[in-house]
């Protein structure tokens, strides 16, 4: 019951904390980029053609919210899977008076959808947090809510009512990282480290709005010159006091000026260094794509970099995303290309081609490479 509250807060951290929202689009923009893209592969050159066409005129009307093609929700469900730690895919089948060029869309749900109150012994198979699975541990459908738990119109329309949905029509995009059945924010295991820098700072930046505020006191015989600051009432007659930038305070005692030296602190630039390193291993990103600060780097120590942080994207996009998202969406769009009578299978192979990754030196990557052959 705790991914709820896990997901909140990353998704807090992501829309106010700059570091959170940079380290989920490092993340986002190397699996995905621009896109992870398909090519039939049957061997026959005639229906891979026919196939890779349709294919294409398809993802433009995909979305079932009809604002993005097929490649821009892949970016959505990835931002998910970072962000929110899972996401689901919902197949929807359309009429064939829809106009469709293949009667089929997807469904983006967040995982808040899923009904994590579902637990326990259900018949022979069992609840766990919504999902449902058979005697042998297979899944066989999904809880969801009709209405999003968060849009309160939707709440009070269906009291937070959920129902199976065959698990064949969703896809479950999420990172294993145990056997889990669900998944958690990539961020996670940096949500308090990302709290304390944000503490940090404000702190920091509190101290010196503070030290600045003071410019000199004046002290003086008036008597009615006394306290820290200009005597301010407000509209019932109470004093207030109160501190700005340049003020000049008065005070009672000799008649003389002094004016405020704030002291300098050092060590702020490396704590937050030291902080964001901290950040970065908890996002598994690379500080200098975390940061752009690249004053600490040559062409070799980045290179070693981006070569580990490369080798894990890789094993992303092919040992998680394509196996969870893309092969059962290619599936469902041929079956119903098939059943639609498009294409005489409903079952196509097909390779898919995620994005390549630039060279940080093109011309040494390329001497590299013809070296490597030689």
């Amino acid at each position: 019951m705790a991914g709820a509250l896990l997901r909140d807060r990353m998704r807090d951290l992501v829309r106010n904390n700059p570091h959170a929202a940079k380290a989920v689009a490092v993340l986002v923009n190397n699996i995905i980029g621009a896109g992870i893209m398909p090519r039939a592969a049957s061997g026959d050159d005639t229906l891979d053609r026919k196939v890779d066409t349709l294919f294409e005129r398809w993802t433009a009307d995909c979305d079932a919210d009809g604002q993005l093609d097929f490649y821009g929700l892949q970016t959505l469900i990835c931002r998910e899977m970072v962000e929110a730690g899972e996401v689901l895919v919902r197949r929807r089948v359309r009429r064939a008076s829809d106009g469709l060029p293949v009667p089929l869309q997807l469904q983006v749900l967040e995982a808040d959808f899923l009904d994590a109150t579902k637990s326990g012994a259900l018949g022979a198979g069992r609840l766990v947090q919504g999902i449902e699975f058979d005697p042998v541990g297979k899944r066989r459908a999904y809880w969801l809510h009709a209405e999003h738990p968060g849009d309160a119109y939707g709440a009070l329309q269906n009291g937070l009512q959920s129902r199976p949905v065959p698990a064949s029509e969703i896809a479950h995009v999420y990172e294993k990282q145990r056997t889990q059945a669900r998944g958690v924010p990539w961020g996670a295991p940096v949500i308090r480290s990302l709290r304390d820098l944000d503490d940090y700072e404000v702190a920091e930046l509190v101290r010196k709005k503070t030290e600045a505020c003071v410019t000199a006191i004046v002290f003086g015989d008036d008597e009615a010159q006394q306290g820290i600051a200009p005597s301010v009432v407000d509209a019932d007659g109470n004093r207030v006091e109160q501190f700005e930038p340049g003020l000049i305070a008065y005070a009672r005692g000799g008649k003389d000026i002094r004016f405020n030296q704030p002291s300098a602190t050092g060590g702020y630039g490396e704590y937050k260094r030291a902080s964001l390193h901290t950040i970065s291993a908890g996002f598994r990103v690379p500080y200098e794509l975390l940061t752009g600060d690249l004053s600490q780097v040559n062409y070799s120590s980045i290179r070693a970099g981006l070569v580990e942080f490369r080798r894990q994207i890789d094993a992303v996009q092919w040992q998680l995303f394509i196996p969870m998202f893309c092969a059962p969406v290619w599936r469902w769009f041929t079956e119903a290309a098939w059943a639609a009578g498009q294409i005489p299978s409903p079952t196509v192979p097909v390779e898919w081609s995620p994005p390549k990754f630039e060279a940080v030196d093109p011309q040494k990557d390329a001497m590299a490479n013809l070296l490597s052959i030689i």
